[in-house]
């Protein structure tokens, strides 16, 4: 399925993985897990190597608080193209300053489901994630319901996993399984 390696974004956890990433072809990227203070090189050193767009997870940058004016900030200084996050809020102060959202959701039954989908409605991002992304019949659910791109991400681990979720709604798929990236880069 050719559609797999356009709607597949590689969540980059730390420099290895950045380093594999960046050879590979692939316009968009989703940065976890880095510190504050290594936030301005890293993103220098992407954009220094290609054009992408760089989606920068908000709640896993550490060394800053995680509110509305950490958001702000980081958007300010480090202009990602996008932020990712679990905080309503943070995608309503983002939203104000123009930057791309992703809510992320973590589906674990049906209160959870159900709360999910009034804050995709009350927050208006631009995209959802869904975790865990092998959630299929949920992923299918929330598509259908309100309507919006679906990024399916977590416990993704085979090619099959990535044909599924997108055969059930999902638009876009967030991995770090580096073979999966390999995979698709080939086709």
């Amino acid at each position: 399925m050719q559609k797999t390696h356009q709607s597949l974004i590689p969540a980059i956890r730390d420099m290895k993985d950045m380093e594999k990433v960046m050879q590979l072809n692939y316009d968009t990227i989703v940065l976890l897990e880095c510190h504050i203070g290594h936030l301005e090189h890293i993103i220098h050193y992407i954009r220094s190597k290609k054009t992408v767009f760089i989606w920068l997870h908000i709640d896993l940058i550490k060394g800053i608080s995680h509110d509305e004016y950490a958001v702000e900030y980081i958007i300010q200084k480090y202009k990602p193209d996008g932020i990712i996050t679990t905080k309503p809020k943070l995608i309503q102060r983002a939203k104000k300053l123009q930057v791309k959202t992703i809510l992320r959701l973590f589906i674990i039954d049906s209160q959870a489901l159900k709360k999910g989908i009034s804050q995709i409605n009350s927050t208006q991002a631009d995209f959802i994630e869904i975790l865990p992304g092998t959630i299929y019949k949920t992923i299918e659910h929330i598509s259908k319901e309100t309507e919006k791109p679906i990024i399916a991400g977590g416990l993704i681990q085979s090619v099959e996993e990535c044909e599924l979720v997108l055969s059930h709604g999902a638009q876009y798929i967030t991995t770090s399984h580096i073979p999966i990236f390999k995979h698709y880069d080939q086709h």
